[in-house]
């Protein structure tokens, strides 16, 4: 049994800048902002926000340019990816943009990395072009773009102007084993997609946690996972609100998508037997509820998973009650 009490766990969240319906990108990131900035006060470590690709529903494509409103806009809160998918980068052009942002924001910029398109296979190759086959280098690209931030590359023939000497942490991020192989490899904390992949976490994290090899960034394995969470006043309120995100992940699953959709009252009457499987695998590590069994849940959670950290993403069509169900997620741990 994990021994790790609530209040030792730091929580954070993911943001995808989601685009709701009758709205714009730009109340997206004015939300966004406003969020940022509730969440900071709230005493959450860390504001991340997801690279994706021809989603109607999602404005977080130029990820490091809304990192930088984002950190602009708050003053402690950690800000950063989650993730930058770096096969669709020169490691170079990644290094010049954190580096730039860790010279505005100094001590406060993360830089997740993951190695999916973050998007279909048609967009993927309009992005990477001749480099479609970007994920097989993966790795390499983790220790080029170190090798930038690194003070010894002064004397390299190609550096990183502004990033090279700066201490930027890389994540590695995934949502199967692959990317644990990596992250244990190379002695990088680790962020487990499990609020959109579930199917592979607890095997993920174990093989993560046996083969971590220690390195001058990280002395021990350090697991963040990432869930769903919608959380309001009473369990029957919450529920009702987690329909937004059903409709959004059947979105998904039908390849029918369209921006985040307000909530109902009956599911029944919009999904079959089929979508509503597939829907709710997908959304497995998933908190949905009222303070009590918010806190039960989470609870169980990190007792069953050991997990360092917590991010918390979520979905709400209405902003105040999005801003609401992160104030009551961060009681949690208190």
């Amino acid at each position: 049994m994990n021994t790790k009490k609530l209040q030792d766990i730091p929580y954070s969240v993911l943001d995808l800048a989601t685009v709701v319906e009758g709205q714009t990108p730009a109340n997206s990131f004015r939300h966004s902002l406003d969020l940022a900035r509730k969440v900071e006060e709230l005493g959450y470590k860390r504001y991340w926000l997801a690279e994706h690709h021809n989603m109607p529903s999602v404005a977080s494509s130029a990820t490091s340019v809304l990192i930088g409103f984002i950190a602009g806009g708050t003053r402690t809160i950690r800000v950063g990816s989650g993730g930058i998918m770096l096969p669709n980068h020169a490691p170079l052009i990644v290094a010049e943009q954190f580096g730039t942002l860790a010279s505005l924001y100094p001590d406060r910029i993360d830089l997740g990395l993951g190695r999916a398109p973050g998007t279909d296979q048609l967009t993927a190759m309009a992005i990477r072009g001749e480099n479609m086959h970007g994920a097989h280098h993966f790795p390499t690209d983790i220790k080029r773009l170190q090798q930038f931030f690194s003070e010894d590359n002064f004397d390299s023939k190609v550096r990183a102007i502004p990033g090279e000497g700066l201490d930027i942490p890389i994540w590695v991020l995934g949502s199967s084993t692959d990317s644990a192989r990596v992250a244990a490899a190379m002695g990088l904390p680790y962020a487990f997609a499990s609020h959109f992949a579930p199917t592979y976490f607890m095997e993920a994290i174990k093989l993560y946690r046996e083969n971590f090899q220690p390195s001058k960034d990280l002395q021990e394995p350090y697991v963040l996972a990432c869930v769903n969470v919608i959380a309001a006043d009473t369990d029957s309120e919450a529920e009702r609100l987690s329909t937004s995100i059903k409709q959004l992940f059947m979105g998904i699953v039908t390849g029918r998508r369209s921006l985040l959709q307000p909530p109902v009252d009956n599911m029944e009457d919009i999904w079959n037997i089929y979508e509503e499987q597939a829907v709710n695998q997908m959304l497995t590590y998933s908190f949905v509820g009222g303070p009590e069994k918010l806190r039960s849940e989470v609870l169980s959670f990190v007792e069953k998973t050991g997990v360092n950290e917590i991010m918390a993403t979520s979905h709400i069509f209405d902003h105040q009650a999005r801003l609401h169900s992160y104030e009551i997620f961060s009681e949690v741990f208190s």
